[in-house]
């Protein structure tokens, strides 16, 4: 199969996916930090409340080599405007480096309608993105043992298409499993030492990918 009709698979298929029943309150939340600077690169962070949550100690570890923008949202790669808002983050600026994750929103989708969607926005982001290289984040485990079954197979399906798509992982899950219970403050967050734990990986892993300064 060519690579153009493969492509054309693959969005008809996250097209016409049955959706994800939308949560009883959808969120989205954007940020950019140092919005009219431009002596260094831009990075952009795309996730859930997780992201949320490490992107203000993201922006800390990154100060002085990188900008930080952020998009966090409820909403899971299958909903019917995830595509357009992406789209409209990803024309807002230039970005060095896009370090993406969706998943703990995600946990109930069917698991051929998670994959197909998520496939669309790797294309998106390869053809919009403006040449940033991408990072993928697995998703944090949770409290719930139940709970954390469904993330680890959706990190499965995620780390089969970034495999194959030539992005790298930045393993959150295998940060955060070992840890001890008591760093989430409920079944998905965490205290904020957990979250500066999230965050010091997340810029470690975007720094390497940063174009030398000047």
């Amino acid at each position: 199969m060519s690579r153009l009709l493969l492509s054309g698979l693959v969005l008809s298929l996250a097209a016409g996916a049955a959706e994800r029943q939308r949560e009883g309150t959808e969120w989205s939340v954007t940020y950019a930090f140092d919005a009219n600077q431009t002596k260094l690169p831009r990075v952009l962070l795309i996730g859930d409340s997780i992201c949320n949550g490490y992107n203000s100690f993201v922006k800390e570890g990154l100060a002085g080599v990188a900008y930080t923008s952020f998009w966090a949202t409820s909403k899971c790669v299958t909903d019917r405007s995830y595509l357009r808002e992406l789209s409209f983050i990803l024309e807002e600026y230039d970005y060095a480096v896009i370090h993406f994750n969706n998943g703990l929103h995600s946990l109930d989708t069917d698991r051929v309608a998670w994959e197909a969607a998520l496939r669309a926005v790797v294309k998106t982001l390869q053809e919009k993105g403006k040449g940033a290289k991408l990072v993928w984040a697995s998703s944090t485990p949770l409290k719930d043992p139940a709970l954390t079954a469904k993330a680890k197979e959706l990190n499965a399906i995620a780390a089969r298409v970034m495999q194959e798509s030539g992005i790298p992982t930045d393993d959150l899950f295998g940060l955060m499993d070992p840890q001890d219970r008591a760093l989430w403050s409920d079944t998905y967050h965490y205290h904020e030492a957990g979250v500066r734990l999230q965050a010091k990986q997340v810029a470690e892993s975007i720094r390497p990918l940063l174009p030398a300064a000047p």
